[in-house]
């Protein structure tokens, strides 16, 4: 039996950017990967997506993944070689609140941080099986671009492979159950961005229901993806089904905790409803039986707020807080993006939340139309949405789309943090030309 200061169980954003804060502050650190270090977002997720976004072409795409995503998981291996932390390979399971076993090696610490991620969700419809169907991840891994792209959901990833796939020169579908696209996105920006969308030639089927995906035939010599098709039926917004045929289609419908084989009973830990782990406001687990337990659950398995940045903080405060460090993390103001072209990005809560939580606000708008940056870049299609107290006073979020707006939003999300005003935006001078005038050009 090995004991130690603190159990990771995890190496993606949250878990090792938390091994390596503890170790930099004396903890003995064991953290503990079944998979490839780096988690989702480094593996499957964040860094290979980007790797398309920024990439001419779809074989461009797949070179680079090949490179990018090893050299960044080297990186991550060389920041758990501290000597303060041990790596162990294996599946994690727990023994009791303090223990956990990996094969036949058991680890003890007073503090285990569960940091495991998520995995792709799911929609329960017939089909879902099918060759022709495949996650972000089995999208990532086709070595042949599809004629004909079928994606359901038009959140995050969903949006962001449409825009992507579209311009490798992929017909692009979406289907979409809600009346918008990004429902965390301002609904008068998301909507601003699926015309634009719209425009490069993305056909968007939104209040549908997908019903049933079917492989089809397909005679040899025509052309489709693996000789096989794939029938998406669904029900459109006035109660008809309506069917697309497509090469492949991606479902990407959000994704759900994995706990799946840590064996949390044993530790006395009850998962909510959602499957979610639930925890407190320092994301110490809250359903745990045992009167010892100091557990806690940061990142996608707490299901608070599902970023990689967001994990990489929650498992840093945590950190602090078992070394009794007092830090000023605000988790309230927490900036996101979709990197589509263009980019969408938000910090903050949107018009319409602010409204249905009846709180009193002034909103402020700009066009990138307006800004001489924009115009020189060729790059007028955008829009900013600051929300304030009303008399321009404290800055309450922002949502923009438009180039690099998620540059854009991570200035306000500074300002927000420090619970600065409008004008005291305003009052800070900003380069000209650059697009960060057009924050400060709101009225």
């Amino acid at each position: 039996m090995t004991t130690t200061d603190l159990i990771i169980i995890g190496a993606g954003p949250g878990g090792y950017k938390a091994a390596a804060h503890a170790a930099k502050h004396g903890l003995k650190v064991a953290i503990i990967e079944e998979g490839h270090v780096g988690g989702t977002c480094l593996n499957v997720g964040c860094i290979p997506t980007k790797t398309y976004v920024h990439s001419d072409t779809f074989e461009d795409a797949r070179e680079r993944m090949t490179t990018v995503v090893p050299q960044l998981r080297q990186g991550v291996e060389g920041i758990l070689s501290h000597p303060n932390i041990t790596l162990v390979r294996g599946k994690a399971s727990f023994v009791d609140a303090q223990s956990v076993c990996v094969g036949d090696e058991q680890y003890t610490a007073q503090n285990i941080i569960i940091a495991t991620g998520s995995d792709s969700k799911l929609i329960p419809v017939s089909g879902i099986d099918s060759p022709e169907v495949v996650d972000s991840t089995g999208l990532l891994n086709l070595d042949k671009l599809p004629q004909r792209l079928c994606i359901i959901g038009a959140g995050v990833i969903g949006m962001e492979f449409a825009s992507v796939f579209n311009r490798f020169g992929s017909e692009v579908t979406v289907i979409e159950f809600l009346k918008e696209c990004l429902p965390a996105l301002d609904s008068d920006i998301a909507k601003r961005l699926r015309k634009q969308m719209e425009k490069e030639g993305i056909t968007f089927n939104m209040q549908c229901g997908v019903k049933s995906l079917s492989p089809i035939p397909s005679p040899v010599g025509e052309g489709n993806f693996s000789g096989e098709g794939c029938l998406v039926q669904f029900e459109n917004k006035k109660g008809q089904t309506e069917s697309i045929e497509a090469d492949v289609v991606l479902v990407a419908t959000g994704r759900k905790p994995r706990t799946e084989g840590l064996n949390l009973e044993a530790a006395g830990i009850t998962l909510a409803p959602n499957g979610t782990i639930p925890v407190d406001s320092d994301f110490q687990i809250v359903n745990c039986k045992s009167s010892n337990c100091k557990c806690f659950a940061i990142g996608d398995v707490n299901g608070k707020q599902m970023l990689a940045h967001a994990a990489e903080m929650q498992g840093i405060h945590v950190v602090n807080r078992i070394l009794g460090i007092e830090d000023n993390i605000r988790f309230d103001v927490m900036p996101a993006a979709i990197f589509t072209s263009p980019e969408a990005a938000c910090v903050g809560p949107s018009e319409d939340q602010l409204k249905e939580a009846g709180t009193a606000f002034e909103c402020h708008k700009a066009f990138y139309r307006a800004n001489g940056k924009a115009l020189a870049m060729g790059e007028t299609e955008g829009m900013v949405k600051l929300c304030t107290e009303p008399g321009e006073g404290r800055i309450l979020s922002a949502h923009i789309f438009g180039a690099h707006a998620a540059d854009l939003v991570q200035e306000v999300t500074a300002y927000m943090n420090l619970g600065a005003t409008l004008q005291q935006l305003r009052d800070t001078v900003h380069i000209h030309p650059t697009l960060s005038e057009v924050l400060i050009e709101v009225n």
